[in-house]
């Protein structure tokens, strides 16, 4: 498969989850569905690092990317996903799922600060569309 392919592939599974994730927390609280999801995680981990992976490999890892990696699974798979809980607990999927998903508004931001890369015109139009869409869902 080539890149696109594994992106709609990603995309057609993170369309579905939300939904699975507001049914799931109908009748419980964000932190005890948090706590649910995240055991999905770690047998997933463990599958990964059983069938998947070699021993060398994981140990072949400097510390400098395994922490960053680390910090990243922590922010995303449980900070991000508290607040993730929460506003879809409280709010509709159709609102909350997109506000959540303009995560890559800050993420060009942040390369471009951080990372120098470009600016293009095509960019910055993405950049105001995004916004104007988190506008358009949050009056809507």
């Amino acid at each position: 498969m080539n890149s696109i392919a594994w992106g709609l592939c990603a995309a057609v599974v993170w369309g579905v989850v939300p939904l699975l994730e507001k049914s799931g927390l109908a009748k419980v609280a964000p932190l005890t569905g948090l706590y649910y999801r995240c055991m999905g995680i770690v047998v997933s981990s463990l599958i990964l690092g059983f069938f998947f992976l070699k021993p060398k490999e994981i140990r072949s890892v400097d510390v400098r990317s395994a922490s960053l990696l680390v910090a990243s699974g922590f922010l995303a798979s449980f900070l991000a996903q508290l607040f993730f809980y929460n506003g879809l607990k409280q709010g509709e999927t159709s609102r909350i799922v997109p506000i959540a998903a303009s995560y890559p508004l800050l993420t060009f931001l942040l390369g471009v600060l951080f990372f120098n890369e470009t600016i293009s015109v095509l960019k910055i139009a993405g950049v105001f569309l995004v916004i104007a869409g988190i506008w358009a869902l949050k009056v809507g």
